[in-house]
């Protein structure tokens, strides 16, 4: 009888021991993630662990695009992507704030 395979069903090699270390791209802990290159990956490193991790740097930015939303001239005449593009933020930080109280304790 033929091999027969699924697509995407192919032999994987991955180290799952969290014990292993490897200081040549091995895997370090039981779960990973890469967010890709970085061109200061220092910097980077020393902001999410001292300042502020993504989450909290987004929702900052979120707060402060609100308030620029809410501060925008009426009368202004946007054109139709404009006022889209506006619409779909304002959708989307309002989803935000919905999940955030949610979460609330």
């Amino acid at each position: 009888m033929p091999l027969f395979k699924l697509p995407l069903s192919g032999d994987v090699t991955q180290a799952i021991n969290p014990w292993t270390f490897s200081p040549f791209g091995g895997q370090y802990g039981l779960v990973n993630i890469t967010l890709g290159q970085s061109s200061q990956p220092d910097v980077e490193a020393e902001v999410l662990t001292d300042v502020a991790g993504y989450g909290k740097q987004l929702g900052r930015i979120c707060d402060a695009l609100r308030v620029l939303i809410k501060h925008l001239p009426r009368e202004t005449d946007y054109s139709r992507e404009d006022r889209e593009a506006l619409r779909a933020l304002q959708e989307m930080l309002d989803e935000i704030e919905t999940v955030k109280q949610r979460h609330k304790r």
